[in-house]
């Protein structure tokens, strides 16, 4: 809970700052060099080391998505925005249009 109250109060700037410091911890435990990640992410390593270095606020969605399929995290990327369940209502709905039974014509 901590966690989600910190990220709250923090800019989107700061948030990128922090993706970037977290994005190099994964890339050394991959053992990977700046240029290897920049090549297998398809971007530049300056643009690489100025997110790392958090000099680098407005990261492209392209840029990340492939920063993250490099350290192999890109599965992560679903839990960012999650499916929205479906209601009770909604499934109430669904459940009372559902056929009770299969007639078929003679």
């Amino acid at each position: 809970m901590d966690d989600q109250n910190n990220i709250l109060a923090l800019s989107n700037a700061e948030i990128v700052m922090q993706l970037g410091k977290r994005f190099k911890e994964y890339r050394l435990s991959c053992q990977l060099t700046q240029q290897e990640a920049a090549n297998k992410a398809g971007i530049s390593v300056v643009t690489l080391r100025q997110f790392e270095n958090g000099k680098m606020y407005n990261i492209t969605m392209s840029n990340f998505l492939g920063l993250l399929r490099a350290v192999d995290c890109l599965d992560h990327v679903e839990e960012l925005l999650p499916e929205i369940p479906v209601s009770p209502y909604a499934m109430q709905q669904i459940i009372k249009n559902k056929p009770k039974r299969v007639r078929h014509a003679k």
